[in-house]
Parts: C-alpha cells; structure tokens; sequence
C-alpha cells in the first residue's frame, strides 16, 4: 500500500522552503540526540519519506540547528543520506530503504472505516481480525482492512470495554468518530435477547420498551411473536426462532440467542492428534460464542478444528453434507481422529439411513418432510453444517431451524453471487477464522501459483461461430474452444510428475478431453459406484489424472492434488474460482493452477473477475499465453 491515498492537503506545502521561523534557536538549544529508528519514527509520523530538517525539528520539538546537528551525526554513519536541492532546503532520507519499507506502519481513515497495514506482524493481524473485515492484500507487504457493522457485532468480547482496548491497542491514533460508530454498533449487538421461559416457551426480550414496540412489533407478525408478555417482553413461536433473528439481524440488530438448550445425551471422545495454535483459536473462540462460521483456505484444517469442537462439546452431533462422497469422508475422518467407533457413527442419506450418535446426512434428506421429524424429535448437542455457504437456498435452509445449542459453518469461501452471506451468519453465526495470507506465511498451508493463460481460437470457423452468437451459446462457445485440448496436453506433459485435475463443465467438452487425452471423466452422470472408485484410485495414487465435472467443486476430498487445470466454468461463482484452486491448497509443496481462457472472448474479463477474488486472499495471480504449438481445427 502506498501513501498516495492520504488526503492531499496533508502534502501541501510540507518542504516548500524553510522560514525565519523555522531558523530561529530556542531558548534551550540543547542538543538533540537521534538514531536510526527515532529517524523512522519522525518519517512515519510526518508521513513522508524525504524531510527537511525543519520538519524534523518540530517533530522533536527542537531547534533547526539541533535537528540539524543530529542528522548530520547520523550521515557520519551512514545511517541517512542528505542532498541539497538547490534552491530548496536540504532534505533527509534513510540510507537502508529497506528497513523503512520491511517495518510495520498502520494507518487508519477513520472516515471510510478503513485501516491500512504495510507489513503487518502476525499479532497486529490477529488483533485486526477481531473487529475488522479484511478486504485484500498485496504481495507487496499491503493490507488493507475494513469494520463494518457485522464484524463488530461479532466481535468476542465480553464488554465494549474489553473491545475498546484491543482496537487502541492496535491503531495510531484515536478517532473520537470512529469509537463511537463502534460503541453504537455494539450496544445495537446487545439490545434483543432470546431466552428460554421457566414454563419451557422461547421469549424475546427487549432493553426497553421502546425497542419492543417500534422494532421488533413493528417488523415481525403474529405468526412469529404470538403474544405480548410484558411491555418488553414477546413469545416467539418456537418454529420461527430463526426467522426472527434474520429480521432483527436485518433491521440492524443482531439478537443474543441464550436459550436453555439441551446438548442431548454425553458423547465422551477425545482426539488422536494435536491441534495448531490457530485451531486451538478457534475452538476456543466457538466454545464462547457457541455459534459461528470457521472460514479459512482449503488445508487450513477446519474439519479437525469441527472435531475438536465436538470433543469440546462432547453431545450427540449431526453432520449435514452436499454429498453422498462427503459423509463417507467425514465418517473417515472422525474414526481416524478420534476415539470414537464405528458402532457410535450412522450415515443417513438416499444409501444409507442410520441414526447414532454422531449422525452424517445430506442437507436434501435432512429437509425432506418424512425424515424431517426424526431429525427435530432429537436433541443434537452440536449440528455442523459443512459447505455451509449452502444455507441461504431454499432447500438447505430448512435445516437451519434444528434444534441445537451448538451451530458450526465450515467454509473456505462463505461468498454468494446472491449478495446473501448475511442469511449464513444470522441462521448459523459469526465468521471466525484467520486470513489466508497468515497461513500462507506461517507455511501451513501452500500458497498456490495462479496463472490465467489466454488461448487463441482452435480456427477462424470456430471464432466466427462465437462472434454470430449471443447469449448462452457465446459463452458456451468460448468455454469449449477445442485449442483448450492441445494446451492441456501440452500442461499435462509439462508437469508429467504431478497429480492433476482437469475441470469442464460441460459433458460434451469433458468427454472431448476424455477421449483426447485417455483419461476418465468424472460427472454426475456417472454411476455412483464407479465415480467413487476412480476418486479412490486417484487418492491412492494408482491414477495421476482426471477430468471432473462441477461435483468435484464440493463435497470430494483430493488432498493430494498438485496440478489444476480450469478448462472452463469461468462464468461460475467466485467460490467456485476460489474451490478448484483450493484442490491443490495443502502444507506440502507449491501446486499450479492454470485458468484457460479463451483470447478475444467474454472469458478474459470472467477469468480477471473470478481471480480478483483468490487475489484479495493473497493468492499470487499471473497471466500468460497459450504455449501449445497445435490446435484442433
């Protein structure tokens, strides 16, 4: 990040010349000592790089000649250089650039609720992510943050207070305006709790009576709040909980959610494995809210972060899944990181249908009329819901009101092209988790090399087509240009040593690269049985390649992926953009992800769109051309 976004009139006139003023010697002209940090110091809070030493002197609250003085000591040791600009007076700068651009430097636009860090500590980073919202990064050392409302109604403190200290803790400067937005937004976060009757029914309950009668009476109905029991106080019908936060949540104010609820029968289990201080973090950070979202890179761990809630929880549990292939690969993954048994772990789904004490099932049969009785009757200690960006559809959201004490999201990228991330924090709660960037630097998890690669049209017939075209068929068009074939062959050949995928999401184009390349095409035509066979050859290495259709997005687990290959999708989601890349996202080594996009097409701009997102993560992005000499006429 640079300065250039201080307001101009900061600059004004800084170094236009030196006054009579300035050359006047205090009464003390005592001499002024200054070394190389101090020197830093005075140039971050001037806000500019080159000085004069009348600005140096008021910063020390010195004499000219004593500012002076001190740097020409510092120059004899070549700590900082001078340079007489002619007419205009000497200016200051450091020798070593570096070390003024390697050190930390906040500054915050309290106007714009804006923060902007220049090479951040791993502390300053996650005091930030506390209350504060980060909005992109540069590979330059930059970041740039935002608060907005919902990270500070999120935020885990117990007081304002508490709150207040880390936000000045980790800012410059105080910004009276700023505060006092923040200390609003709180108070808004604490006005409506739900609790739980001594008769059993769920009550909303106001801080005022004025907050009862022209917010919440105001914006539910009867079939939500079925009766006044206090000026301040309302029944809620028990089916609508949900619905009523969303509202409220809505209207600006986020409800304390502190019903008495049971967490089910006792589950005792311990983990086979230790958990990493961010983990540790997180589990920690869900035990005091007892909702919230863990968001976080592929490989970050979030599934061993879930069973170390769970442990923490120790109730019966429901797993909700996309997929078939993932509940097998959760109930995998519990056996293998726990002490729980076989005989303790149910899957109930369209193969399946058993209910244990940790239960894993589909989202759709979960919100099936017939079974959504066996689900309600039960008291689940804990319900995780995976790929929970999911939530917000009308299927997946009937899930949302099961009756628990404990709500976990898991989501490497909880963003929604229908702007309705909102619905996933209201219905489940809070996001918590740590930057990619920090677990990119912190070597647990692998930061891919993104490259979008233009490719030209296979030929003039096929570029014609697109350009007679409109609509669907344009992007189709593009997406399936056969030049993509040769350049995949020709990656594939590059990078013969890896595990590859290959993504196409039409089934025509996936059979093209089946029947070009010799490799199978995974897709959601293909028999269960069959598709689940060739991912167990691929995890176990007995297959180096695959083409796979949009369900490998979600709910199929490739940890040893090293290659990805996006042949077309790119008029998709920036999750999506953000998954395919995350297959190859793992501690071990540095993977490639190639975008195919076709040159002169609608895919250039879809292609920079989708990546700008997995940028703003910190994901390195470049672009190239096409190296394949042939094309498929």
């Amino acid at each position: 990040m640079t300065d250039n976004e201080e307001p101009a009139e900061a600059n004004a006139g800084e170094d236009a010349g030196s006054t009579a003023a300035d050359e006047q010697p205090s009464e003390t002209d005592e001499a002024t000592t200054l070394d190389s940090d101090g020197f830093t110091d005075v140039i971050q809070d001037i806000g500019r790089p080159v000085v004069t030493a009348s600005r140096v002197a008021q910063a020390l609250d010195c004499s000219q000649s004593a500012a002076t003085e001190a740097l020409d000591a510092l120059a004899g040791e070549d700590l900082v250089q001078k340079l007489d600009v002619s007419t205009d007076p000497v200016v200051w700068y450091p020798t070593d650039w570096s070390r003024l651009t390697d050190r930390e430097r906040v500054i915050l636009f309290p106007g714009r609720r804006q923060i902007v860090v220049d090479h951040p500590t791993q502390f300053t980073r996650a005091q930030l992510s506390q209350f504060a919202h980060l909005v992109d990064t540069t590979h330059r050392g930059g970041y740039l943050y935002e608060v907005r409302r919902e990270d500070v109604w999120g935020a885990p403190y117990d007081t304002f207070e508490d709150l207040l200290g880390t936000i000045r803790d980790v800012l410059p400067e105080r910004s009276p305006a700023l505060e006092e937005w923040i200390e609003d937004q709180w108070k808004r976060a604490h006005q409506f709790t739900l609790r739980t009757h001594e008769d059993g029914y769920v009550v909303l309950e106001a801080a005022t009576e004025n907050l009862m009668g022209n917010v919440a009476r105001e914006k539910l109905d009867d079939e939500q709040l079925r009766a006044p029991i206090s000026d301040s106080e309302s029944w809620v019908a028990e089916e609508a909980v949900a619905e009523v936060k969303r509202i409220l949540y809505e209207a600006g104010y986020p409800v304390q959610d502190e019903r008495d609820l049971e967490t089910g029968e006792d589950l005792d289990l311990d983990l086979t494995l230790d958990l990493r201080d961010y983990q540790h973090a997180w589990v920690s950070q869900f035990m005091e809210t007892k909702s919230g979202v863990l968001v976080g890179p592929p490989g970050a761990g979030k599934t061993v972060a879930a069973l170390g809630i769970l442990a923490r929880v120790g109730g019966e549990t429901l797993v909700l899944v996309p997929s078939r292939e993932l509940a097998g690969q959760w109930r995998e993954e519990i056996l293998a990181r726990t002490t729980l048994t076989p005989a303790q772990i149910g899957e109930y789904h369209g193969g399946t249908k058993q209910v244990r004490p940790i239960t894993i099932a589909t989202y759709q049969t979960a919100g099936m009329d017939r079974h959504r009785q066996l689900f309600d009757s039960r008291e689940w200690g804990l319900v995780i819901y995976d790929e929970v960006h999911h939530i917000p559809s009308a299927v997946y959201r009937r899930s949302a009101n099961l009756q628990t004490k404990h709500r976990l999201g898991l989501s490497s990228t909880p963003v929604r092209e229908d702007d309705k991330e909102e619905d996933i924090y209201t219905l489940i709660g809070p996001p918590i988790g740590t930057d990619w960037d920090a677990l990119f630097d912190a070597g647990f998890v692998a930061e891919p090399e993104v490259e979008i690669r233009y490719v030209p049209w296979a030929s003039d017939d096929v570029r014609n087509e697109y350009v007679s075209s409109d609509g669907h068929e344009r992007r189709q068009l593009a997406a399936t240009n056969p030049a993509k074939i040769d350049e995949t062959r020709h990656l594939l050949s590059r990078h013969a040593n890896k595990k590859a995928l290959v993504f196409a999401d039409y089934l025509d184009q996936g059979r093209a690269f089946s029947a070009a390349l010799d490799v199978p095409f995974v897709n959601g035509e293909m028999p269960h049985s069959k598709r689940e066979r060739l991912l167990e050859e691929f995890r176990q290495g007995m297959r180096d390649t695959l083409i796979v259709s949009r369900v490998g997005d979600e709910g199929i687990d490739l940890p040893d992926a090293e290659l990805a290959i996006v042949a077309s999708g790119l008029g998709g989601s920036r999750r999506q953009g953000a998954q395919r890349a995350g297959r190859t996202m793992r501690p071990e080594g540095r993977s490639l992800v190639f975008v195919l996009a076709t040159r002169g097409s609608n895919e250039e701009d879809f292609a920079q769109r989708r990546m700008r997102h997995l940028s703003s993560k910190g994901v390195r992005v470049t672009e190239g051309e096409a190296e394949a000499v042939e094309t498929t006429n």
